[in-house]
């Protein structure tokens, strides 16, 4: 009978060849409702593990409010609160159900989500699209100009996109994912070359798809005004890959991170839908004029999906230029980063390559066993939201998932396997 470490061990060579096999697809953007079923009547995904409406933070209600206006459930947002307080709202999690969103999370039945399907499996995740900068629901801003914006993505860009998308016959997205982080991306603090990259690729079918003019001009401008536009696109890119990574007897390989800005909570692939949580993190970092830390609420959303496929703060050294954003002292910090992070991981992603490391892949897989042995937390770059609803980013910086969520999670581990 094989030993215990020897059926990790090939337990979690499955998952690395899993990630290596896996070729996810951008083919679409179609409504929520479609790409998932369990958004019926007044029903929310939100960021992060379950948490219930009056445990919620600031920026989490906001976003709740703001969707139940624009989806016409309410028409103030005092009403809003009262069906959020009264349960008339039913509250799931997103990654329960293929999808992922930033910060808040919070994604409506008829909200236009990007479907990303896997080329080898056909398996599919989504993310909603980036609504761009400053007051967005995101952050929990829910005033005209929010909803607004929110109703010109989902009845004018989303389709373009869609549009060009058909044209296209698709975007794989490990290709130029690969090529953004030698140009500088680690894909969760900086998206500017895959944003511009995505846009290169997009531009000539937006103008081909037989849209007015103006509208055309209005979708490319709205693109090449959003440096971080692509951050979405690389979760649900990222959410596609790691759900192919789930449910591998014996695999001690993380397949999710995700805050509700309450509570941390992380997956394990062996281990399947459980949560395992601990208080989430403020992170450190640094904050725009007139902010600090008293103001941060504590972290929050599904980005942290990126890090575990080996972006983002797996991904430092291969993005210099975000060290000092994220409150790093030098670009030397970055690379020290990675390599710590290597001792966390099951081994190097074959497709994401860091110049700065002689092209070595980033470091890929986050082991419960190892972070728990080193005591060596998993970096996430991340942003600051403001603890109130609707203020917004206010930094952005680097969080440490809390180490009781692993220790939690090696524990369950053993007294599944070790017995």
């Amino acid at each position: 009978m094989a030993r215990l470490t020897d059926r990790i061990a090939a337990a979690n060579a499955d998952a690395l060849d899993r990630l290596a096999r896996a070729a996810p697809v951008l083919s679409g953007v179609k409504d929520a409702r479609t790409l998932v079923p369990a958004l019926s009547g007044r029903t929310l995904l939100h960021a992060g593990p379950p948490i219930a409406p009056a445990a919620m933070c600031g920026p989490m209600r906001g976003a709740v409010l703001g969707a139940a206006l624009v989806e016409g459930w309410a028409d103030t947002a005092d009403e809003a609160a009262r069906l959020l307080d009264s349960g008339a709202i039913t509250l799931l999690c997103t990654h329960d159900h293929g999808a992922v969103g930033p910060m808040a999370g919070i994604i409506s039945p008829t909200m236009p989500l990007f479907e990303v399907h896997d080329a080898t499996t056909g398996r599919v995740a989504c993310c909603p699209i980036n609504e761009g900068i400053g007051a967005v629901l995101r952050f929990g801003a829910y005033d005209t100009t929010v909803l607004e914006r929110l109703r010109w993505i989902r009845e004018t860009l989303g389709p373009a996109i869609d549009a060009a998308l058909q044209k296209l016959g698709g975007l794989p997205l490990i290709p130029l994912m690969a090529r953004a982080l030698a140009m500088g991306d680690e894909m969760h603090q900086r998206n500017i070359a895959a944003t511009a990259l995505f846009v290169r690729a997009l531009a000539p079918h937006v103008v081909e798809a037989a849209l007015p003019a103006a509208t055309a001009a209005a979708v490319l401008r709205f693109l090449a005004d959003n440096d971080q536009f692509f951050l979405n696109v690389a979760m649900a890119a990222c959410k596609c890959v790691a759900d192919g990574l789930r449910d591998i007897p014996y695999c001690t390989v993380v397949t999710a991170m995700s805050r509700n800005g309450v509570e941390f909570g992380l997956r394990v692939s062996g281990l399947g839908a459980a949560w395992f949580t601990a208080p989430a993190p403020v992170p450190d970092g640094l904050y725009f004029p007139g902010y600090g830390a008293a103001d941060a609420n504590p972290d929050m959303g599904d980005s942290a999906i990126v890090e575990t496929v080996g972006l983002g703060g797996m991904a430092m050294a291969a993005a210099p230029a975000v060290a000092g954003f994220v409150g790093l002292r030098s670009a030397q910090d970055a690379l020290v980063t990675t390599t710590r992070m290597s001792e966390i991981t099951v081994g190097p992603n074959p497709h994401f390559k860091i110049p700065a490391l002689d092209f070595a892949g980033t470091p890929t897989g986050i082991d419960i066993r190892r972070v728990v042995e080193l005591e060596t937390e998993p970096v996430i770059n991340t942003g600051i939201a403001h603890r109130r609803a609707g203020v917004g980013q206010i930094g952005a910086g680097v969080a440490r998932a809390p180490l009781a969520c692993f220790q939690q999670a090696l524990a369950a581990f053993a007294e599944r396997y070790a017995t």
